[in-house]
């Protein structure tokens, strides 16, 4: 029986979307319509549908004849989100040092604050549900950030080119490890002092921590798409038929 009401296709995809940013979905991790389907107790069609939307979000890769998985990044989109997500967030904080409001600077302090503490009070064991608690607020935090600028189409920037969502997928890579003590407060204080050239700066160096290290922990997976596929595989090929002879019958061997 399906766990879900409603809209199915948009349930079966958050679901899908949070295994994968809990890492319970890792890298490369094959994608099977049919189990998923069994799983969540729904049809194939929601399933597909989802997984067609995760594709388009770039969370998701498939191959003709072969299958879905979880996308295995290359060196160079993983440097390129970085770049992205540092040219969108640097104009955000750009923008919020010239334009926020007093409530909305305390606001910033505030959740920067909040989220360090957050960090700071997660024990080395921490479940997936307590870090998936963190990152949702980590996002949170930096979206607050691009709202407050009211800007509406660099917040769909924001949203659409999934840079928050790349940032926290690249971070289970580093196993969810902690920032620096402070980290976020420290960004706050840069963004709510009203300078938009240290609020850029600040910005741009808060969005370029660990990339390096990412990509060195991502280093083993480079080269996958040049691989054997059978980790790949939905579902071994079915064996062809002999070919019929002459008289009609099977060629015997």
């Amino acid at each position: 029986m399906s766990q879900f009401t409603g809209n199915l296709t948009e349930q079966v995809y958050t679901t899908i979307r949070n295994r994968i940013l809990r890492g319970e979905l890792r890298f490369g991790a094959p994608l099977s319509r049919r189990v998923l389907a069994e799983e969540l107790g729904v049809s194939i069609v929601p399933v597909g549908d989802a997984l067609q939307r995760l594709e388009g979000d770039g969370l998701v890769e498939s191959r003709p004849r072969v299958g879905t998985r979880v996308r295995v990044p290359t060196a160079r989109s993983i440097r390129g989100h970085y770049i992205l997500r540092e040219a969108l967030e640097s104009q955000a904080a750009r923008i919020f040092s010239e334009k926020a409001s007093p409530e909305e600077r305390d606001e910033i302090r505030r959740l920067a604050h909040q989220l360090d503490a957050l960090y700071l009070l997660r024990p080395d064991e921490s479940t997936p549900d307590r870090l998936f608690e963190i990152h949702l607020f980590h996002m949170r935090f930096h979206m607050r950030i691009a709202e407050c600028t009211g800007c509406d189409e660099l917040c769909q920037a924001v949203e659409k080119n999934q840079v928050l969502i790349f940032n926290w997928l690249y971070d289970t890579a580093l196993d969810g490890q902690a920032p620096p003590s402070g980290w976020h407060s420290e960004l706050a204080g840069v963004l709510v002092g009203s300078d938009p050239e240290q609020s850029d700066a600040a910005m741009r160096r808060h969005t370029r921590y660990r990339m390096e290290e990412v990509l060195i922990r991502m280093e083993p997976y480079f080269g996958w798409g040049d691989r054997s596929t059978v980790e790949f595989s939905k579902r071994p090929r079915r064996k062809a038929a002999p070919p019929e002879s002459p008289e009609g019958g099977r060629d015997q061997a």
